[in-house]
């Protein structure tokens, strides 16, 4: 990813490049990592819309988004039975892990959603950057464009995110907590080694 495309997403520090390299050899192993994130996705599209039921504009946006994030994993299970993988069983999310164990604790109900729309736009933005770099560098065309399809949906789920928050908090209260969240995430990729098996 280039300086320019990090800066548009604010991501502090790049995918190591290695990871790339590993995801390549282990297509089932990170298509599997790829469909739980899928469903853990739409989960915590649920849980938000179920501990705000009172914030109508995000109700109304993250149910098409619970839709959608369950239809891409239905997307990716159906790439995996053509070439013949099977699903295997959920992983752990270290990269998450870490995040939310950064949440503040003992906060107001309005912070601690700040900071939940905060971490799932961080997230949505990895994974479009980890998007980027597989449909740039697999050998494999069909996956390319696979994985290109993905990267375009998830810059649109991280502004969604932003956006969501921009309704609720001050414009200032947004940038510098995204901006937090960058530094924190950084910190956290700085702690994690490159594998292939993961798609954070």
């Amino acid at each position: 990813m280039s300086t320019t495309e990090n800066a548009i997403l604010g991501l502090k520090l790049p995918t190591d490049p290695r990871w790339v390299n590993l995801a390549a050899i282990s297509l089932q192993d990170i298509l599997t990592d790829h469909a739980f994130c899928e469903q853990k996705a739409a989960t915590q599209c649920i849980s938000l819309i179920q501990l705000y039921p009172d914030k109508i504009e995000l109700v109304n946006a993250l149910g098409p988004i619970v839709t959608e994030e369950w239809g891409h994993f239905r997307m990716v299970w159906a790439e995996m039975q053509k070439r013949g993988f099977s699903l295997g069983r959920q992983r752990k999310d270290e990269y998450v892990n870490l995040l939310v164990q950064q949440e503040p604790k003992g906060v107001s109900p309005e912070t601690k959603l700040l900071n939940k729309l905060m971490m799932c736009a961080l997230i949505e933005a990895r994974s479009c950057e980890r998007f980027r770099l597989l449909s740039e560098n697999l050998e494999d065309e069909a996956l390319k464009k696979f994985y290109y399809k993905f990267m375009v949906s998830e810059a649109g789920h991280y502004r969604l995110f932003i956006e969501l928050a921009e309704i609720y908090f001050p414009l200032e209260k947004v940038r510098d907590a995204w901006q937090q969240w960058l530094r924190i995430e950084a910190q956290v990729l700085e702690q994690l080694t490159p594998r292939g098996d993961r798609m954070h």
